[in-house]
């Protein structure tokens, strides 16, 4: 069993050292003389008197390092980054921003209002090039009500991270809170041709929850928020401003399709779902594991996911009998905090499963490609069926540990969490299951 865990966390390696941003974006953004091909799109750069460059998300520095080879000879711009960190190497012409995650800090503050200012600057002959990952909505974000303060907007995060609603419903919420989300970057520079390369975290036909969708039509409503506000009864436990803000109606709503905003507006996806699925299948296979792919749990609570996935598995085991079997899967699971621990949903996913596979000869592994696990400083953790008792030898109880959501606390003391650091990635979270005969 010892062995299935330390294959799991090689397929996880794997898949990581298969995901590159930079060599991604050289084949999907080529430059042929003064022109730039982006998929089907053709951008000649003799039509742009300025280039301006928005990046923000987990993986804003290595799409930066992406477009300048793939636009060398380099083309000079100007714009702003907003990242968890710094870069080990500035670009000329960009500001950055060290911002925050999971929570806003003043450098999510101070990258909203720099890069709205940059915008409404851009004209007709601006050609505008956003690259985003996933992080945005918490590493870029400013209030629509200038009122506000960064301390009610962190209470706002804080609120909505908090109060069990899907991931789908907190965007909602968010994207008619913010300045810069819903499609509020694309309109606040109208006139201007804008290119959004995305390294996307969320699901295929989903793309405008990325980030929140500053650069995509907003297809949620006023209405659709105040219902999930009401729903999760959140009012009451938003800041006095925010408050009075919402009582005095002032909800505007955000850019919708057709809206003159995205006439010319173009979207591309660089890396998505298959591009982390493929990697970690073929991973898997040339282990020796017949292996299956499936992304029907996302957005689901922990334990139920949970269930689900160990069931395909258990099914796998059954149709392929005498053969190890692995069940490939992404997405983010729906882990509520509840306590004041340590850790995020991948690690609370394999601590769900704990229980259930002990004794089996199973082993699990959850991690986020960015190497980031909520507030913890892992990337998720990995499990086997000798877990439970090596827990109980250790005075451990899971279930303790899961409801003070401290998952990354508990794998920490048995060596299990899976520790890369920031890897300037972000597609989706990973979750690996394999079993033996």
């Amino acid at each position: 069993m010892a062995d299935l865990k330390q294959l799991a966390r090689q397929i996880f390696h794997e898949t990581l050292a298969a995901i590159d941003i930079p060599a991604t974006m050289q084949r999907k953004l080529r430059r042929q003389g003064t022109r730039i091909v982006c998929g089907e799109k053709t951008f000649d750069l003799k039509d742009f008197e300025k280039i301006r460059v928005v990046a923000v998300g987990k993986a804003a520095h290595a799409m930066v390092e992406g477009l300048v080879f793939a636009l060398a000879p380099f083309v000079g711009f100007e714009g702003a980054v907003a990242a968890p960190s710094l870069p080990k190497k500035a670009v000329p012409g960009l500001k950055y921003f060290a911002a925050g995650h999971p929570m806003p800090n003043e450098g999510s503050w101070k990258a909203a209002g720099t890069i709205l200012a940059l915008l409404r600057k851009c004209d007709a002959k601006t050609l505008v090039i956003f690259l985003l990952s996933g992080g945005g909505s918490s590493l870029m974000d400013l209030p629509l009500d200038a009122k506000q303060t960064l301390e009610d907007l962190q209470q706002l995060h804080t609120t909505l991270v908090t109060c069990g609603a899907s991931i789908d419903e907190i965007n909602t919420v968010r994207k008619h809170l913010s300045a810069v989300k819903g499609g509020r970057l694309a309109a606040a520079a109208p006139e201007a041709t804008k290119i959004t390369l995305a390294v996307s975290d969320v699901p295929v036909g989903k793309e405008s929850a990325l980030a929140s969708g500053p650069t995509l039509p907003d297809p949620t409503t006023v209405a659709d928020a105040k219902r999930i506000i009401k729903e999760y009864s959140l009012r009451n436990k938003f800041s006095p401003g925010l408050q009075k803000w919402l009582n005095d109606e002032k909800m505007p709503e955000t850019p919708k399709a057709g809206d003159g905003a995205f006439r010319k507006s173009y979207f591309s996806l660089t890396l998505g779902m298959d591009d982390l699925l493929h990697p970690a299948h073929r991973a898997a296979e040339r282990l020796g594991f017949v292996t299956c792919c499936d992304n029907s749990t996302d957005d689901w609570p922990v334990g139920r996911a949970a269930e689900s996935l160990l069931s395909q598995l258990e099914e796998l085991r059954v149709m392929h009998r005498g053969r190890r079997v692995a069940l490939i899967a992404d997405g983010e699971v729906s882990s509520p905090v509840r306590g004041n621990g340590v850790g995020g949903r991948n690690s609370a996913f394999v601590l769900a499963c704990v229980e259930k596979i002990a004794g089996e000869k199973v082993a699990v592994l959850s991690a986020g490609t960015d190497g980031i696990d909520g507030n913890s400083s892992g990337a998720g953790a990995v499990a086997n069926g000798e877990t439970l008792d090596r827990a109980k030898e250790a005075g451990l109880d899971p279930g303790d540990f899961l409801e003070r959501s401290d998952a990354f606390t508990f794998f920490s003391k048995l060596g299990d969490a899976i520790l890369t650091g920031p890897t300037g990635n972000n597609l989706r979270d990973l979750r690996i299951l394999l079993a033996d005969p």
